[in-house]
């Protein structure tokens, strides 16, 4: 398969699609900050018992108007056009050349589909999409002042029957209520886990229902459970490296193949249909703090120490020290030898079962 090579070159900027227009349209976000190492009680509180937090990390783009289920379905990987009220999905969003600008978890409410995004990109990515909207009747809004973001796991479901109705069965169920969306999401560690999105002053007159008997984390205790739920998340400095494949988004049910056209479609399909896929994403943990082991981190091959053979998608600080992470690889350079951070003399990689088969695996 032909696929594109990590390299050490930056990400390239979300851009408009005018071809006068190169100024990245990222310009003015503000990078995700670096979240501090969560302490030893807040995973304890995860793992042991129950805990929620506020995802600020994350940013919502709401899609309205009569065509806003089509236009959405002509531009990301996935079916939106048959996105149902009781359902959410992954998606992506691909450029021309069919590498991921941004990953999404899109669901419908009322007359709205909504788009949970890494907070990085969604300005780019808003304007990016609105600019293709053209006489389709789609107008896109940024919601996330309007919102807030809860992420709840462990022994959660007590305390979220205080809040909603009924609770989601099945991962990527989701139910409506005057409080927001309760969607559940891939468990890890053997936890389940929910995200409540909901207008902020309902989200504030509801939380202290959850006090009761949940445990409030900080947002990296989040992070470091989509690590171990090998759900990636496309944030700037990974912006254009990955096709979806390169990151389990196929697995993950974030690609649908039999829908039609959009934008990078061919390139995707033929990614997956022309011999054995040679990257994919793996769990991993490595000495060191967060600030040393970043997204967009090169890594290398003991065998191979001339280039990089992957890269870091998503880092977080893990609970027995370290930071996890998913990182993107060529599958051969797990055969044999090490593989390290940085250089071929950096800290080397450790890694771990991800929690779902590769089709190679099978």
């Amino acid at each position: 398969m032909n696929v594109p090579n990590t390299s050490a070159t930056p990400a390239p900027a979300v851009t408009a699609p005018n071809a006068a227009s190169h100024a990245p349209t990222h310009a003015t976000a503000a990078p995700l900050p670096l979240l501090p190492r969560p302490a030893a009680v807040e995973f304890e509180a995860v793992l042991e018992r129950g805990a929620y937090t506020t995802l600020t990390q994350f940013g919502v783009i709401d899609v309205h108007g009569d065509d806003a289920a089509s236009f959405l379905h002509s531009q990301l990987t996935n079916d939106v056009q048959h996105l149902d009220a009781a359902t959410a999905r992954l998606a992506g969003y691909c450029s021309p050349k069919g590498r991921l600008l941004a990953s999404f978890l899109s669901w419908r409410t009322g007359d709205t589909i909504r788009l949970l995004i890494s907070k990085d990109l969604q300005a780019a990515v808003q304007k990016r999409l609105s600019m293709f909207v053209l006489r389709a009747k789609a107008k896109l809004a940024d919601a996330s002042a309007q919102l807030t973001v809860v992420g709840l796991a462990g022994d959660v479901r007590k305390a979220l029957s205080q809040v909603f109705d009924a609770l989601p069965d099945a991962v990527h169920v989701q139910v409506d209520g005057p409080a927001g969306s309760l969607i559940r999401v891939p468990d890890a560690e053997g936890r389940a886990r929910y995200l409540w999105i909901g207008p902020q002053a309902e989200v504030a007159a509801r939380r202290p229902l959850l006090d009761g008997t949940l445990t409030q984390v900080t947002p990296a205790v989040w992070d470091w459970l989509d690590i171990r739920a090998g759900e990636p998340r496309i944030t700037r400095p990974v912006v254009e490296q990955f096709v979806p494949q390169m990151v389990n988004f196929d697995v993950l049910g974030g690609v649908n193949f039999r829908k039609g056209c959009y934008p990078g479609q061919e390139i995707v399909a033929r990614s997956q249909y022309r011999g054995t896929i040679k990257r994919r994403m793996a769990l991993a943990n490595v000495a060191g703090e967060l600030a040393e082991v970043g997204a967009g981190g090169e890594l290398f091959h003991s065998d191979d120490p001339g280039q990089p053979c992957g890269q870091i998608v998503n880092a977080a600080s893990a609970p027995e020290g370290g930071v996890d992470a998913l990182v993107e690889i060529k599958l051969a350079a797990l055969e044999s030898g090490s593989v390290h951070l940085g250089a071929a003399d950096g800290p080397v990689l450790r890694f771990l079962p991800l929690p779902y088969s590769l089709p190679a695996d099978v």
